[in-house]
């Protein structure tokens, strides 16, 4: 099929834009509608399904319990850190924390103490900052400016209501 060539654009008049407007409206109703509906049979399904897991995970729970209770009270039986079974594996790891009240103060004596590589800092550039400055000096630092017209429309949600 050839392409079809279009000179001007569809609309003719500004009713014409306002009358697709309230069709754009009323197009956002029905999808919120169906979103609203499907969002509610989701909560439903969730629910279902939180009340078919709850008594799993419990078991779960208990089953994981029994394990480590046994696990830490045959310790010395593990050579190494890992007991592997036929089913899976168990053991201790090492895990170590670094526990901090106080960020500020941390931070305070960190930098007391020159730690400064237990500091990190993250850098980056605000646009919004450098928006302010003149088109020189933006090139200047290896960016540039883009200006452009957005297109944009807004629905009248209110007397979309009213009509229908």
């Amino acid at each position: 099929m050839a392409r079809q060539r279009f000179e001007g654009t569809a609309l003719k008049s500004w009713e014409e834009v306002d009358l697709n407007l309230k069709e754009i409206g009323e197009l956002d109703l029905q999808k919120e509608a169906i979103e609203a509906d499907m969002n509610l049979r989701i909560s439903d399904i969730k629910l279902e399904a939180a009340d078919k897991i709850k008594p799993l995970l419990e078991c779960k729970e208990k089953l994981e319990m029994q394990i480590k209770e046994f696990v830490e009270e045959n310790r010395a039986d593990i050579k190494g850190k890992t007991m592997a079974l036929n089913f899976g594996q168990t053991g201790f790891r090492q895990s170590t924390k670094i526990i901090i009240r106080s960020i500020a103060s941390v931070l305070k004596m960190l930098k007391a103490k020159g730690m400064a590589d237990c500091i990190t800092i993250k850098e980056e550039v605000s646009k919004d900052k450098l928006k302010e400055y003149s088109d020189e000096v933006i090139a200047s630092v290896g960016a540039r400016k883009k200006v452009e017209d957005i297109f944009w429309y807004e629905v009248n949600r209110e007397k979309l209501s009213k009509t229908g």
